[in-house]
Protein backbone atom coordinates (compact mmCIF):
# COMPACT_ATOMS: atom_id res chain seq x y z
CA UNK A 1 0.00 0.00 0.00
CA UNK A 2 0.95 3.57 -1.09
CA UNK A 3 1.75 6.27 1.69
CA UNK A 4 -1.33 8.17 0.49
CA UNK A 5 -3.46 4.57 1.26
CA UNK A 6 -1.97 4.59 4.48
CA UNK A 7 -3.19 8.18 5.35
CA UNK A 8 -6.96 7.32 3.62
CA UNK A 9 -6.93 4.48 5.82
CA UNK A 10 -6.48 6.28 9.37
CA UNK A 11 -8.42 9.77 8.40
CA UNK A 12 -11.29 8.83 9.75
CA UNK A 13 -9.58 8.61 13.06
CA UNK A 14 -7.43 11.21 12.86
CA UNK A 15 -10.71 13.26 12.10
CA UNK A 16 -12.26 12.08 15.32
CA UNK A 17 -9.82 11.72 17.21
CA UNK A 18 -9.52 14.31 20.26
CA UNK A 19 -5.86 14.77 22.35
CA UNK A 20 -5.41 16.42 25.51
CA UNK A 21 -3.29 20.02 24.85
CA UNK A 22 -2.20 22.44 26.98
CA UNK A 23 -4.45 25.00 27.68
CA UNK A 24 -3.56 27.37 30.25
CA UNK A 25 -0.01 27.98 32.02
CA UNK A 26 1.08 30.74 35.16
CA UNK A 27 5.01 29.99 34.38
CA UNK A 28 6.86 29.97 37.97
CA UNK A 29 4.26 31.95 40.32
CA UNK A 30 5.53 31.83 43.88
CA UNK A 31 3.87 30.34 46.67
CA UNK A 32 2.68 32.92 49.08
CA UNK A 33 0.63 30.35 51.23
CA UNK A 34 0.04 27.09 52.50
CA UNK A 35 -2.63 26.38 54.77
CA UNK A 36 -3.01 22.53 55.81
CA UNK A 37 -6.16 23.48 57.42
CA UNK A 38 -8.48 25.14 55.02
CA UNK A 39 -11.06 22.77 53.10
CA UNK A 40 -10.13 23.21 49.40
CA UNK A 41 -6.62 23.01 47.14
CA UNK A 42 -4.89 26.27 45.13
CA UNK A 43 -6.12 29.72 45.51
CA UNK A 44 -5.09 32.37 42.92
CA UNK A 45 -5.18 35.78 42.48
CA UNK A 46 -8.77 36.36 40.14
CA UNK A 47 -6.44 38.49 37.72
CA UNK A 48 -3.96 35.64 37.21
CA UNK A 49 -7.06 33.14 36.86
CA UNK A 50 -8.65 35.85 33.95
CA UNK A 51 -4.96 36.48 32.32
CA UNK A 52 -4.30 32.60 31.83
CA UNK A 53 -8.27 31.72 31.44
CA UNK A 54 -8.66 29.52 33.96
CA UNK A 55 -12.02 29.58 35.99
CA UNK A 56 -12.97 28.33 39.99
CA UNK A 57 -13.01 24.58 40.03
CA UNK A 58 -11.11 24.01 37.08
CA UNK A 59 -8.71 20.89 37.27
CA UNK A 60 -4.88 22.01 37.39
CA UNK A 61 -1.64 20.53 37.84
CA UNK A 62 0.70 22.10 40.22
CA UNK A 63 4.36 21.55 39.54
CA UNK A 64 6.82 22.45 42.31
CA UNK A 65 10.45 23.75 40.64
CA UNK A 66 11.74 23.67 44.14
CA UNK A 67 10.76 20.04 45.14
CA UNK A 68 9.75 18.41 42.19
CA UNK A 69 6.30 17.50 43.18
CA UNK A 70 3.75 17.03 41.09
CA UNK A 71 -0.30 17.37 42.35
CA UNK A 72 -3.51 17.79 40.46
CA UNK A 73 -6.13 19.82 42.12
CA UNK A 74 -8.96 22.97 41.56
CA UNK A 75 -8.79 26.21 41.84
CA UNK A 76 -10.45 28.76 44.31
CA UNK A 77 -11.15 32.58 43.21
CA UNK A 78 -8.18 34.59 45.27
CA UNK A 79 -8.56 38.17 45.60
CA UNK A 80 -7.78 40.39 42.49
CA UNK A 81 -4.44 42.14 42.82
CA UNK A 82 -3.51 40.22 45.77
CA UNK A 83 -0.64 37.85 44.40
CA UNK A 84 -2.18 35.01 46.49
CA UNK A 85 -0.96 31.49 45.24
CA UNK A 86 -1.80 29.07 48.64
CA UNK A 87 -1.87 25.67 48.77
CA UNK A 88 -4.80 24.42 50.66
CA UNK A 89 -5.63 21.04 52.46
CA UNK A 90 -3.14 18.01 52.27
CA UNK A 91 -1.74 20.49 48.74
CA UNK A 92 -0.12 22.64 51.47
CA UNK A 93 2.22 19.51 52.16
CA UNK A 94 3.75 19.59 48.82
CA UNK A 95 5.29 23.19 48.84
CA UNK A 96 6.32 26.40 51.22
CA UNK A 97 6.30 29.49 51.06
CA UNK A 98 8.69 31.12 48.78
CA UNK A 99 8.68 27.95 46.56
CA UNK A 100 8.09 28.69 42.83
CA UNK A 101 5.30 26.85 40.79
CA UNK A 102 3.79 26.18 37.49
CA UNK A 103 0.49 26.03 37.51
CA UNK A 104 -1.01 24.02 33.84
CA UNK A 105 -4.30 23.50 32.67
CA UNK A 106 -4.94 21.16 29.83
CA UNK A 107 -8.08 20.53 27.11
CA UNK A 108 -9.77 18.28 25.53
CA UNK A 109 -9.83 19.15 21.63
CA UNK A 110 -9.94 17.13 17.89
CA UNK A 111 -6.40 16.37 16.63
CA UNK A 112 -6.69 19.06 13.48
CA UNK A 113 -8.13 21.87 16.18
CA UNK A 114 -5.36 21.24 18.17
CA UNK A 115 -3.12 21.86 15.66
CA UNK A 116 -3.42 25.48 15.38
CA UNK A 117 -4.51 26.05 19.49
CA UNK A 118 -2.54 28.52 21.36
CA UNK A 119 -2.33 28.04 25.05
CA UNK A 120 -2.89 31.38 27.07
CA UNK A 121 0.29 31.40 29.33
CA UNK A 122 1.40 33.83 31.97
CA UNK A 123 4.81 35.38 33.26
CA UNK A 124 4.34 36.29 36.88
CA UNK A 125 6.50 39.70 37.41
CA UNK A 126 7.57 39.98 41.20
CA UNK A 127 4.65 39.43 43.62
CA UNK A 128 2.62 37.50 41.51
CA UNK A 129 1.69 40.52 39.41
CA UNK A 130 0.88 41.08 35.62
Amino acid sequence: MNFLGKIHRHLPKLITMEIEVLKSKVHRAVITEANLNYVGSLTLDEDLMEAANLIENEKVQVVNVNNGERIETYIIKGKRGSGVVCLNGPAARKGAEGDIVIIISYANMKFEEAKTFKPWIVFPKEGNKL
